[in-house]
């Protein structure tokens, strides 16, 4: 590793990323998880999509690694997050920059679609969400997601990304594609900018409405040109299938951890307040959701 310079431990995942030197490769380690999601890789880059050129890959002290060209130097995330420092609002730039990047994925993915299979379970982590939270497996959150399914039939699938954010998003292209797999068009990009909120709102920026009427605007300009349709009518079945994406996972196995409880039960409010607003507007306002710092406070 004399060559390279450690970055950070993988989230999600084992192994770790490292940087070469002159910051124009990167270098990522970890176990089959990895192989396949660098299988995958090749094929998506052979598809047009925005991704890093893999330029190597093998086996190295027992571990899989892979080595791809960088896409760029800092996410959108960490932008957002630099442009933020002043009054705490994210910079049309990145904005701009994060609507060119998800209309070029939205026209490679357009331009291979799958044919018709399940996708919501793998999308959603639905039966991990319904083990950890049998409360909720009930008829009527059932009858909701069927409601979403059938509105989102009409869309392409496609091969996704499936945990798209500004943090995985940089000016040249997509990055850690390891939880990916099919997906309606759209599913992807079209929430990119909600996740702030699904993640407590505490990630040191917030986006105006306004940036996201124009964030929307653009990927609408480019789903009309490719399949007829401003596909941001789908924006709240999208939103709910993240309403379990985000809940996936969260229950903690140490009882003496009430801070992961804590995060655990904000989630569920999430999901719960996601599911009634779209019972009754067929959307959801990730606006109105509380940040964790409030749901802390009023609930320790």
């Amino acid at each position: 590793m004399s060559d390279w310079e450690f970055v950070k431990d993988r989230t999600a995942a084992d192994g770790a990323v490292w940087r070469s030197v002159d910051g124009l490769l990167y270098k990522r380690t970890g176990d089959e998880d990895l192989r396949a999601e660098a299988e995958f890789q090749r094929l998506a880059a052979s598809l047009g999509y925005p991704v890093p050129d893999i330029v190597g890959s093998g086996s190295e002290d027992g571990r899989f690694f892979v080595v791809e060209r960088a896409v760029g130097g800092t996410s959108l995330h960490e932008e957002a997050l630099a442009e933020a420092l002043g009054d705490g609002r994210v910079g049309y730039r990145t904005i701009g920059t994060a609507a060119a990047v998800a209309s070029k994925l939205l026209r490679a993915q357009a331009r291979h679609p799958l044919p018709a299979t399940p996708w919501f379970e793998r999308a959603a982590f639905a039966a991990e969400v319904f083990a950890e939270n049998p409360d909720l497996d009930t008829p009527r959150v059932h009858e909701t997601v069927r409601h979403a399914l059938d509105r989102l039939a009409g869309l392409p699938l496609v091969h996704g990304h499936l945990d798209y954010g500004l943090p995985n998003v940089l000016a040249a292209g997509v990055i850690d594609w390891q939880h990916h797999g099919p997906a309606p068009l759209g599913y992807d990009v079209y929430p990119a900018l909600d996740i702030v909120a699904f993640k407590g709102g505490g990630k040191g920026y917030t986006i105006a409405p306004e940036q996201r009427t124009a964030y929307t605007a653009a990927l609408d300009e480019t789903t009309a040109a490719l399949i007829g349709q401003r596909v941001s009518e789908h924006l709240g079945d999208f939103l709910l299938v993240k309403c379990f994406f985000f809940l996936a996972l969260m229950r903690p196995t140490d009882p003496a951890r009430h801070d992961k409880r804590l995060k655990w039960q904000y989630r569920r409010t999430l999901f719960t307040t996601g599911l009634d607003q779209y019972e009754s507007s067929g959307t959801i306002d990730t606006g109105t959701f509380p940040t964790l710092e409030r749901f802390t406070a009023e609930h320790r």
